[in-house]
């Protein structure tokens, strides 16, 4: 940086290359004013007591479900669909017989109580927590009854990953649907 004054100029050069040599001290260490500042007086004052009385009117507004953001809506498919879209992506031949399996442990899932009661105060990204392991447990559950099916989902991690997440969606969607009927 030019300067008409040299010495300036010196000093400038000198303090840039000091600078990089000290400590650099953060932001918020340069502003504590824990011992520095107290509260001296602090007014409460009444000014006026009533009581509020709400009205037992039925409201015109419904509550917001989500945060302002605009999704579209799922279609809903057959399981029977569903099954024929995971015999052909993961090459299987379950049968429309098989599907009674996956009814059964929704079922079984809508039953519980714990995801009753997850399903209705938790998004489905947060539902999703709880749901895999009483999903597992459940599978286990059945795993006498249908022992292929079973073996199926737990060997391969995709078909297992994608009737997981089926399920899911479906459980998810049938116990919030409860809530909003009530």
């Amino acid at each position: 940086m030019p300067f008409a004054d040299e010495e300036l100029e010196k000093f400038y050069a000198f303090a840039r290359l000091l600078q990089t040599k000290l400590p650099k001290c953060l932001q918020s260490e340069v502003f504590k004013l824990t011992d520095e500042v107290g509260l001296e007086y602090y007014r409460l004052q009444k000014i006026r007591e009533g009581q509020i009385v709400l009205q037992d009117t039925e409201s015109a507004l419904q509550p917001s479900t989500e945060a302002g953001i605009p999704r579209d809506k799922e279609t809903q498919a057959k399981l029977s669909e569903i099954i024929d879209i995971l015999n052909k992506r993961f090459n299987t031949d379950f049968t429309d017989a098989d599907k009674y399996f996956f009814n059964q442990i929704e079922e079984k899932l809508i039953q519980n109580e714990s995801l009753s009661q997850q399903a209705k105060t938790n998004s489905i990204q947060n539902f999703k927590y709880g749901f895999d392991d009483i999903f597992l447990t459940t599978l286990i559950e059945r795993m006498e009854d249908n022992q292929d099916i079973f073996r199926k989902i737990i060997d391969n991690s995709d078909f297992g990953d994608a009737v997981r997440n089926w399920m899911l969606k479906k459980v998810y969607n049938r116990l919030t649907k409860e809530t909003k009927n009530t």
